[in-house]
């Protein structure tokens, strides 16, 4: 390769990992100021606590807002968990070089505090971070630079793998490589031409993708400081208070009422996805498009083959297909023995059905609406 002009497709994909990479940068500096609004909101909880007297209703609600805070950092602290376990069963097999990257190694809890908030908690339903057990794990490693490992054989549940990777980081790491790779299997030039175009048109999409999130991620940043900023003179100024709500003035109690709506709002900012790092096809999604009645794919066919129909999804919206695109692309995904393997489907079971059904839920999602 030394001295040879990259192609279109090689530039687009260099221009996809560095958006990439920025991305994660910011996703570890976001880690670092919600690692701080976390420390700010223990502090208040504590001050809180102490207090006797306070009206149940107050209460409740602060004491929910603990609990959802507990969750979260629970939920990092797992993340971390089975991301450094995945490096050091991958270093064992000697894949860390080729598939990991520094991230893997050096991930801490500022990181996995930056990719909690990222896909926000469980309770967010289509969430990475609500996927159990080996697919979070695989969510971190797309997002922290070893998309490739996580795609390709961690030992990890193929299935459940890729549908954590059903989201545009997880594929232009792991997924479009992979997938690009079947550009090898074609002699004539305007196949392979027409198939490059394709998937030079995914990594822009994607870049402008992330260059969207970037900003929302900036701006959940910015916010968090200024959140943090009041909570901290709320901090300064409840000390001043005393320990019972009783004997507190009514300026107090009023003061107390609005520093509890400030830890609700500064929970949010904790626990919210990044909706621009969200899936751009849900499983929500799925089942909308599974109760649409104008729908022609199979009910059967789309069931069996839920999770492959919800990845590539992932990697096909917004990408306009003629006939003709749509199928060399499905021929070139079915010579992809390393693809299909990752996905957990058989070449035989990938027909023309299972394409147009794919195709048919991006136009309901991204046309029909």
């Amino acid at each position: 390769m030394k001295g040879k002009k990259k192609s279109k497709l090689q530039q687009a994909q260099d221009k996809a990992q560095a958006a990439i990479n920025l991305t994660n940068k910011t996703i570890e500096e976001l880690g670092g100021h919600t690692s701080g609004l976390y420390e700010s909101l223990t502090s208040i909880q504590e001050l809180f606590d102490k207090i006797r007297n306070v009206p149940s209703d107050k209460k409740l609600q602060y004491e929910e807002l603990k609990q959802i805070r507990l969750n979260w950092k629970q939920q990092a602290e797992k993340i971390e968990k089975d991301y450094q376990e995945a490096a050091i069963k991958n270093a064992g097999a000697g894949a860390a070089g080729a598939g990991l990257g520094v991230a893997v190694v050096t991930m801490g809890p500022t990181v996995a505090m930056g990719v909690a908030t990222t896909f926000g908690v469980a309770s967010t339903g289509t969430a990475i971070s609500a996927l159990s057990g080996a697919a979070a794990t695989n969510a971190a490693l797309a997002w922290l630079g070893g998309g490739a490992l996580a795609a390709g054989g961690g030992g990890m549940a193929a299935g459940e793998a890729f549908l954590a990777l059903a989201g545009p980081v997880g594929w232009a790491i792991a997924g479009v490589s992979l997938v690009a790779s079947g550009l090898l299997f074609w002699k004539s030039s305007s196949d392979k031409k027409r198939l490059e175009n394709v998937f030079t048109a995914i990594s822009h999409r994607d870049v402008k993708s992330y260059e969207l999130a970037i900003v929302e991620l900036k701006e959940r940043i910015s916010r968090i400081i200024d959140e943090s900023g009041k909570l901290n003179e709320a901090i300064e100024s409840i000390q001043t208070f005393g320990l019972d709500y009783n004997l507190m003035t009514e300026e107090q109690q009023y003061a107390l009422g609005s520093y509890v709506n400030l830890m609700l709002s500064s929970t949010q900012l904790l626990i919210n996805p990044i909706k621009g790092l969200m899936p751009k096809f849900s499983m929500n999604d799925f089942d909308d498009f599974m109760d649409w009645k104008d729908r022609k794919a199979k009910k059967s066919t789309c069931e069996e083959y839920k999770d492959f129909i919800v990845s590539l999804a992932n990697l096909l919206y917004k990408i306009d297909l003629d006939d003709k695109d749509k199928k060399l692309l499905w021929k070139s995904l079915r010579k992809n023995k390393k693809m299909l393997k990752s996905m957990d489907i058989s070449k035989k079971e990938f027909d023309m059905d299972i394409m147009n059904a794919i195709i048919e839920a991006l136009k309901y999602k991204y046309q029909s609406k």
